[in-house]
């Protein structure tokens, strides 16, 4: 709603009691989401296994304080999932082949078909992840590579929609394993 006050104060057609009436409500739901935000924030602390989760999901390099309460809150409504590739899905972040008989075939997708608010609660947060982030960095690297095999270099969105759910799959490992983060957790695994 904010957004959409915003952009009305853009229009030059507006009386200066208007223009005023909409900077009121703009300044009124911005009080109002930031008195959400310290609620959530509340109510993660009051929890202590709550709050580890947090701390924990905070130590992967793009995840800040809003976008792991958030993960807790969308990933915690639903049941618990049987690996990191069901939490992924759960989120509309499984990719999904288009193919009619056998002559038709698409790219494949996204399938969109899951929670829409974590799927927006981590476009911003995987941008900001693939440039800190060395798995994710070189992750996204390796998608956009103009020298990569087999179909050549994925599109920019492409490649950040396949970091979001690797950026999925790493929050679900981090709260399995109750560890922190460890950028060469993988290459340990590999020796």
């Amino acid at each position: 709603m904010a957004a959409r006050e915003k952009g009305r104060l853009a229009s030059p057609a507006l009386t200066t009691p208007a223009r005023r009436s909409i900077t009121r409500t703009v300044r009124l739901l911005g009080q109002e989401a930031a008195r959400v935000r310290a609620e959530a924030d509340a109510v993660v602390a009051a929890t202590a296994a709550l709050a580890a989760d947090r701390d924990l999901l905070e130590s992967i390099p793009g995840v800040g304080r809003p976008t792991a309460t958030t993960l807790l809150a969308e990933l915690r409504a639903s049941p618990p999932y049987a690996a990191a590739p069901a939490a992924a899905a759960y989120g509309g972040l499984a990719p999904k082949e288009f193919q009619r008989g056998t002559s038709v075939k698409r790219r494949t997708r996204l399938s969109k078909a899951g929670n829409a608010r974590l799927r927006k609660a981590l476009f911003l947060p995987t941008q900001t992840a693939v440039r800190f982030n060395p798995t994710l960095r070189s992750f996204f690297a390796s998608l956009t590579d103009p020298d990569r095999r087999g179909g050549g270099p994925k599109a920019k969105m492409q490649a950040i929609g396949a970091c979001m759910r690797k950026l999925v799959m790493i929050c679900y490992g981090v709260l399995k394993d109750r560890t922190p983060f460890d950028p060469n957790w993988g290459s340990r695994i590999a020796t």
